[in-house]
């Protein structure tokens, strides 16, 4: 099984090292009045503005091209702080040809405000295709031959997904308590969230009538349908969030951390036209050196459930952190909390996952005037609904053969494993690309994401 993945990983990295090449000549530098390296050999810290730009390119033959770039500018001032900057800019547009996209906005500071760090964060975040299996992971049936066209059983290419458009302002401050280590955080968070069925007619125009989807019912359809999904909230809307919490932090380094501990604990609450509930997060983190500067080992354990009042549906895969640096919302599954799983194949009132990886920092060198570091992080993730969401199936019809679709008490945990290539600019602006491969076919066949920063 392990030599199947490595041949696997290794033959990724053969196919991308054109992608990883463009990278390195594409992040750059930027002085804003001169950048340079403080006179300590031994940091090589950075001074001023520097700024990693980075393109993105790929296809999808239901959603088309995808295209745009993304940039981070930071600001290390003197260079006293290095590696830790004092602003951070991080701007992204990309899209696909028939729709769908990222167009986000993300500044962060302990500076701007004294003693306040603040994250501010705008996006816009349409999506035509999204991933929806059902609830409660294992209790909802997953059969990937009713989106194979070779399968008797094919039903539509996109049977497991839906529409779903966010505009979002987020704001989140953290501020010292007093006790060592120790920051409150507030934030909050206006979020419109249009949700509708997957546009098939847009996404057929311009296919040869052989490749065009066929306009039949999906799973988040039959869902509305059967009442499952109820009349208000089959749509969306807008929501008004707060939230308070903790954290105790104790890291080394935020990028990339070689040591220390990373805990919080948030409350959640969220108010809309027909909604108001509550959600507590309780995530932890912790960072053991192995080989100073160069191998280390970490890991990360979360719980996040309701507490009172009910969620729409729509809001039960969203994650709560005291602040997110990524634009992703999404549950279980995916890029940024189970590799290799397929995306929100793990949606519940209540879940727990956990991650562990070794980060070994195998090559370090400059080019273009910059510091750089190459790393290698196998892993290995789980996570299971603990808290389920109730499904009111009186509404199905008895011709309706409720096995396809639904098991009892079959959750159970979902594990994939994985490894993971990070290049880094100056220590902050790190480009992933992670391989994931799921232990049970029920959790979809393998992932591969290349985005920015390291997991957690």
């Amino acid at each position: 099984l392990f030599s199947k993945y490595f041949n696997v990983f290794f033959s990724f990295l053969h196919r991308t090292h054109v992608v990883i090449s463009l990278i390195l000549l594409i992040s750059l530098n930027l002085f804003s009045q001169e950048s340079s390296e403080t006179n300590s050999p031994a940091t090589n810290a950075k001074t001023g503005w520097t700024f990693g730009l980075v393109p993105v390119v790929s296809y999808n033959s239901d959603l088309g091209f995808q295209y745009g770039g993304l940039v981070n500018f930071y600001n290390y001032g003197d260079g006293s702080s290095f590696p830790k900057y004092k602003h951070s800019i991080y701007a992204e547009v990309s899209r696909y040809t028939k729709g769908s996209g990222i167009y986000r906005l993300f500044y962060d500071s302990e500076f701007l405000i004294p003693k306040i760090r603040l994250t501010a964060d705008l996006s816009y975040l349409p999506d035509q295709a999204l991933d929806f299996y059902g609830f409660n992971g294992y209790d909802a049936v997953y059969n990937p031959n009713f989106q194979n066209e070779s399968s008797t059983e094919y039903i539509t290419r996109m049977y497991y997904k839906h529409q779903r458009d966010i505009l979002r302002l987020k704001l989140d401050f953290q501020g010292a308590t007093g006790a060592k280590n120790l920051r409150w955080v507030a934030g909050y968070e206006l979020m419109d969230m249009q949700i509708g069925s997957v546009p098939i007619d847009k996404l057929n125009k311009g296919k040869d009538p052989e490749d065009m989807l066929p306009n039949v019912p999906n799973l988040f359809d039959n869902y509305v349908n059967w009442g499952i999904i109820n009349q208000n909230e089959k749509d969306g809307g807008w929501h008004n969030s707060i939230k308070l919490g903790t954290v105790y932090d104790t890291r080394d380094n935020e990028a990339c951390p070689m040591k220390g501990i990373w805990s919080e604990l948030v409350i959640f609450n969220s108010f809309s036209k027909n909604f108001t509930f509550g959600k507590i997060a309780l995530t932890h983190r912790q960072y053991f050196t192995i080989i100073p500067n160069d191998f280390s080992f970490a890991y990360r354990l979360a719980y996040q459930a309701n507490v009172y009042g009910k969620s729409p549906f729509y809001m039960l895969p969203y994650m709560v952190y005291s602040y997110m640096p990524s634009s992703s919302i999404d549950g279980l599954g995916g890029s940024k909390t189970i590799r290799g799983l397929i995306r929100n194949r793990v949606v519940g009132d209540g879940v727990v996952y956990g991650n562990l990886e070794f980060r070994y920092k195998f090559v370090r060198f400059k080019f273009i005037k910059q510091n750089w570091y190459i790393a290698l992080n196998p892993f290995l993730d789980a996570g299971m609904v603990v808290q389920k969401t109730k499904i009111d199936k009186t509404g199905i019809p008895n011709i309706v053969d409720q096995s396809l679709f639904f098991k009892d008490n079959a959750e159970s945990v979902h594990l994939t494993y994985g490894c993971g290539l990070h290049i880094a600019l100056n220590e902050n602006f790190v480009i992933a690309a992670d391989i994931g491969l799921p232990v049970k076919k029920e959790d979809g066949k393998m992932g591969i994401y290349i985005g920015m920063n390291w997991l957690f």
